[in-house]
């Protein structure tokens, strides 16, 4: 059974960081590209950063360009998304998903182009 468990979500005060991890179980990360959500309420589902297969390229919606990095680490099956300089903006609920093979990069981060999705973690930024 594909499965993807996030962790790391949390209460952060502006300016302040968190590092979410995806770690997959069931599959091999390896040969999938992997993309990080965020829905805030009443707000569409979002792409905030993908990260490719076949290369390890990766890919920032302009809203955390310079603040947010994803990574992955194939021998613990996870990926990562280090989250700095929060903003309240920055605040709702983060998903990994997963799709086999790769994507152009500025498709990844589409939703509908996903098949695997974990369950997500809350973050928050708040004073």
């Amino acid at each position: 059974q594909l499965q993807l468990v996030e962790s790391g979500g949390g209460l952060v005060q502006p300016g302040g960081s968190l590092r979410l991890s995806c770690v997959a179980s069931g599959f091999t990360l390896d040969y999938y590209t992997i993309g990080w959500f965020r829905q805030a309420p009443g707000k569409e589902r979002e792409g905030v950063s993908c990260i490719r297969s076949s290369d390890g390229s990766t890919y920032y919606a302009d809203s955390v360009k310079g603040r947010f990095a994803i990574s992955r680490d194939n021998a613990k099956n996870t990926v990562y998304l280090q989250m700095n300089s929060l903003k309240p903006e920055d605040t709702g609920v983060y998903y990994c998903a997963a799709r086999r093979g790769n994507l152009l990069l500025s498709l990844c981060v589409a939703p509908r182009n996903y098949v695997y999705w974990g369950q997500g973690a809350q973050v928050t930024v708040s004073s």
